[in-house]
């Protein structure tokens, strides 16, 4: 149930990274209210993941997700650059979250 909570946790980060772009630094009030919200349900999912979960595990797994959706959603919704670099460092935080899911019980 843990990881479940931290999948979901993930994405609400991606969701909050993505609504600081809509809110246009925090002027317009509705994107920055959802943002807010994305936000306090990112943390406080993760807080029940950490539970019984290892912290540092956990924090970098839910950062994980959230650099490497947001990274996905920035290149679909914002036309950023995709590049074969890119491609091949964000798929090194994907080997590293799933290193540190496969060690986490150790």
């Amino acid at each position: 149930m843990s990881w479940y909570l931290l999948g979901i946790a993930g994405l609400f980060e991606i969701a909050w990274a993505i609504g600081l772009e809509y809110s246009e630094g925090l002027t317009r009030p509705v994107p920055t209210a959802a943002t807010g919200v994305a936000m306090l349900i990112s943390v406080v999912l993760l807080a029940k993941a950490v539970e019984t979960l290892p912290v540092g595990t956990a924090y970098a797994v839910w950062t994980g997700i959230g650099a490497v959706g947001t990274a996905a959603l920035g290149v679909v919704l914002f036309d950023e650059p995709l590049s074969p670099a890119r491609v091949a460092f964000v798929g090194l935080v994907v080997v590293g979250i799933v290193g540190l899911n496969l060690t986490a019980g150790q």
